[in-house]
C-alpha cells in the first residue's frame, strides 16, 4: 500500500462523512503507514488498564504513544489530554488515533484537530473491533482481528 494513496483514501472517507478531522484509516492502512513513514505516530487513547488487561499494539516505541482519553477507574475525561499529547507528538506528525472500537479515537482526533494538529486520523474499528453475536470482541474487525502485531492478554 502506497502511503500517498492511503492518505488520499482516508481523506476521501473524511470528506464523504464530513468528519471534523483529516480522515479515517483501516487498521491495515494504519499499519502500512507506520511501516512506511517515520512521521506517523499511533496514539493509543485507551486507558492504561485496557492496555494492561486487553493488550497493546506491538510496534516501534518511537511511532507509538499512549495518551488516555478517559482515566480508569471511573471513566473520567483526562483533563491533561492535550498537554500529554503535546509531549509525545508534534503538530507536523500524522497522528493515528486508536481506541477499543473507534469511538474515543474519533473524539481525540476531533479535539486534536481543533487544537492545531492538522493531520489527525481515526483508526476505524479500533483495537478490538465490534462485538460478535456472542458479545465477544477481537473477532469482528479491529487491529487484533486483522492479525497486526500486538501483545498482552
Amino acid at each position: 500500500m502506497n502511503p500517498h494513496n492511503i492518505l488520499a483514501t482516508a481523506g476521501e472517507r473524511g470528506s464523504e462523512q464530513a468528519l471534523p478531522y483529516a480522515g479515517a484509516v483501516t487498521p491495515e492502512e494504519a499499519f502500512a503507514l507506520l511501516q512506511a513513514n517515520v512521521n506517523v505516530k499511533l496514539i493509543d487513547v485507551r486507558t492504561n488498564a485496557e492496555r494492561d488487561w486487553v493488550g497493546r499494539v506491538d510496534i516501534n516505541d518511537i511511532q507509538h504513544a499512549a495518551v488516555q482519553w478517559n482515566t480508569y477507574p471511573g471513566s473520567i475525561p483526562n483533563p491533561d489530554f492535550l498537554a500529554q499529547l503535546s509531549q509525545v507528538a508534534s503538530k507536523d506528525n500524522i497522528l493515528l488515533f486508536l481506541c477499543r472500537s473507534g469511538v474515543r479515537s474519533r473524539h481525540a482526533a476531533k479535539l486534536a484537530t481543533e487544537n492545531g494538529y492538522p493531520h489527525c486520523f481515526d483508526i476505524l474499528e479500533g483495537f478490538e473491533g465490534n462485538k460478535n453475536a456472542d458479545g465477544h470482541r477481537k473477532t469482528v474487525g479491529g487491529w487484533c482481528h486483522a492479525e497486526l502485531p500486538w501483545t498482552g492478554a
